[in-house]
């Protein structure tokens, strides 16, 4: 049964290659649109879309590098697409996720999947975020950035872009530094590790847990990305980019490690060509290339008095190669296209800057030893429109292995992934649509291979991959006062990688869940100056049954209900101000088994104005969490590792307090 779906619709496929108009339907995604000019109170994009998108949800573990849930889900179970180019992060910790390797100041737009319903990215399992990021013109002209926040946060940014039909350019730089931000209590993230071991004064991880700077800055971040687009002949293109990002002395106060520095690289090289022939529109060849390097420490905390500096340094790169072909057929457009990668992991633990060895094998102490995941794939998506019912169907089938460097075990899966979408128009301004869909991702190396520095293998070799059959299905209106969007889904989830707290050995595992839930996103247009915006999420994750030993079936990571409201008043030209609510139920329906704990439930007041002086200076002003609330956003499942606060509980890490900023934005 489980391969019947998939099958009947790669043979679906089949029948209407020859007839299906493929076009670009949005009722399972969200688009993002004018990122960089938006998000102007940090260049973290994981707070801009937590802000913008009902779905998305924020995981706090430090003042930058956060990152983010869709639906529930995290890891490799969401994809994430900068440019096309395929990004991972280097630390098993999570403190490097993939939208921490572009900031948001180099964000045109970025669209964010729901659901299983991307063939062309590896690993879209229950969702996906595709970034893209400024592109150069021919027309010369530049920008300047400044921003200025709470706890001296500073940012510097500028880009230049110009040319002419032959070549484009563009360049652009970011530098941010911050102290450490202040709680609602007024605690800032050193206190907040200060006060754990305070209230845990046996617990020696606490203590030790402490910073010995406790006036040391939160981070240092500077990027640079450079585009050239060059027009080999009036139907080709060749378009080059990189970006570089280079963070240093990062903290994440409730784990027990901070980032030395985190420095990562994407390299593209792409080729476009159109109007090959009257029936091939398009061809399209990707090649790149991502790494990152990420050292963890603990330098910066009181243990390394006693124990010595413990260094775990992991390093990840990832090559890829994408062929994407366009043909119109009778009218009717195929896309049909290939899809490698091969990512490299590896990792190794240090005392005191020399490599750990075992005492037993005299081999390095490695926590993922060479680890190479290598995917090959073939997809197509196909569209046809039935007067006002549009269906768009597409497939894709992976064949991936996975080997390691040690003795553990090396794998291989077979993947089919596919989907159909149909959307009925009902009129010019109501449309309902309905979608079935499959998905498969592999486990990754840290859920197959991690080793503790202890030696206890915290991986699982044997696991089985993940696969999500998903339905989808809402309602869509769009007229002249009201914009309006309905959507609910049920996902069933087939041996889920799960965690079990407390296991030292093959402490991963698959189970079955299911998640649902629903979401509502609305705009009203009460006159032609103000404008209400509102989003809402709620979704329910359970386990089929308890992990063997405990007896909760509640599934972790499951945000409760939560939903934001913003006022919007444009006053001038390119002029406005907003008025935000955002707002959390009680988080009560939680793995407590595993690490989770319940939350209180929260609200916070943002205000903001953007004031145009003239078309080439506007600045901005706002606070958020006005009335400077103490809350948390992010739960403490185990599949994180972070600080006991000796009770059984783990430490949270609160939100920031109030907080003031202000950008000034200049054109030429």
């Amino acid at each position: 049964m489980k391969k019947l779906i998939p099958l009947s619709l790669i043979a679906i496929s089949s029948l209407y290659a020859a007839e299906i108009t493929l076009e670009p339907i949005s009722v399972e995604t969200t688009v993002l649109t004018e990122v960089s000019k938006n998000a102007q109170v940090s260049a973290d994009l994981s707070q801009a879309l937590s802000a913008s998108v009902p779905s998305i949800d924020m995981n706090r573990r430090s003042a930058i590098a956060n990152d983010i849930y869709i639906r529930g889900q995290k890891r490799d179970n969401i994809s994430v697409e900068v440019d096309g180019t395929k990004t991972c992060g280097a630390c098993p910790n999570r403190m490097d996720p993939p939208v921490s390797h572009v900031l948001a100041s180099q964000i045109e737009d970025v669209e964010v999947i729901e659901g299983p319903y991307d063939v062309e990215t590896f690993g879209t399992l229950s969702g996906g975020v595709k970034i893209t990021t400024k592109k150069p013109t021919k027309e010369t002209h530049g920008e300047v950035n400044l921003g200025y926040g709470s706890f001296n946060y500073v940012k510097i940014g500028a880009s230049a872009n110009g040319g002419n039909d032959t070549v484009r350019v563009l360049v652009s730089a970011t530098s941010e530094t911050s102290d450490q931000y202040k709680d609602g209590n007024g605690d800032t993230m050193s206190e907040q590790v200060i006060n754990n071991a305070l209230a845990n004064p046996t617990d020696s991880g606490a203590q030790g847990a402490q910073y010995k700077d406790t006036q040391m800055k939160a981070f240092s971040k500077k990027s640079i990305m450079a585009k050239a687009f060059v027009s080999v002949s009036d139907n080709q293109e060749l378009r080059l980019s990189a970006t570089l990002n280079r963070s240093d002395d990062i903290l994440y106060p409730n784990s027990k490690m901070d980032a030395l520095y985190d420095d990562s690289n994407i390299f593209s090289v792409e080729y476009d060509v159109n109007n090959l022939s009257d029936s091939y529109e398009n061809l399209n060849i990707q090649a790149y290339k991502s790494t990152v390097d990420h050292p963890m420490v603990t330098d910066y905390r009181k243990s390394s008095m006693m124990m010595g500096n413990i260094k775990s340094w992991l390093t990840t790169d990832m090559l890829g190669l994408k062929v994407k072909n366009s043909f119109n057929i009778i009218g009717h457009e195929l896309l049909v296209g290939l899809d490698a990668s091969e990512r490299k992991w590896d990792g190794s633990y240090y005392k005191n800057d020399t490599l750990m060895m075992n005492p037993t094998s005299g081999a390095a102490k490695k926590s993922i030893d060479d680890s190479i995941t290598t995917n090959m794939a073939i997809f197509t998506k196909l569209n046809k429109s039935f007067g006002d019912l549009n269906v768009a169907i597409g497939a894709r089938v992976d064949s991936t292995e996975i080997t390691n460097g040690g003795a553990l075990q090396n794998n291989d899966y077979t993947g089919i992934n596919a989907n159909v979408m149909t959307t009925y128009n009902l009129n010019k301004e109501n449309k309902v649509f309905l979608g079935f869909g499959q998905a498969t991702r592999v486990p990754d190396a840290r859920e197959l291979y991690f080793t503790s520095s202890m030696g206890s293998h915290v991986g699982t070799d044997t696991l089985e991959q993940t696969t999500n059959q998903e339905i989808d299905l809402g309602y869509e209106l769009h007229n002249e006062s009201l914009s309006l969007k309905l959507k609910a889904f049920y996902s069933n989830l087939s041996d889920y990688i799960y965690i079990k707290k407390g296991v030292s050995t093959n402490a991963f595992e698959n189970i079955d869940a299911t998640i649902y839930g629903a979401e509502i996103a609305s705009s009203v247009y009460a006159t032609d100056e103000v404008t209400v915006d509102m989003g809402i999420s709620y979704k329910v994750g359970e386990k089929s049954e308890a992990l063997a030993g405990q007896t909760n079936t509640n599934l972790a990571d499951i945000a409760p209900l939560r939903g934001n409201i913003i006022a919007n008043w444009e006053y001038m030209n390119n002029s406005n101000a907003s008025f935000e609510i955002q707002a959390s139920d009680k988080w009560d329906s939680i793995d407590s088994e595993n690490g989770e704990q319940e939350l209180d439930s929260w609200a916070v007041v943002n205000l903001k104005v953007k004031h145009a002086v003239s078309k080439n200076f506007d600045f901005t002003v706002g606070v958020n969490n006005l009335f400077n609330e103490t809350y948390a956003v992010s739960n403490t499942y185990a599949d994180l590792t972070l600080l006991t606060a000796g009770t059984g509980d783990v430490m949270l890490l609160n939100e920031t307090g109030r907080y003031i900023y202000t950008n000034f934005n200049f054109k030429f």
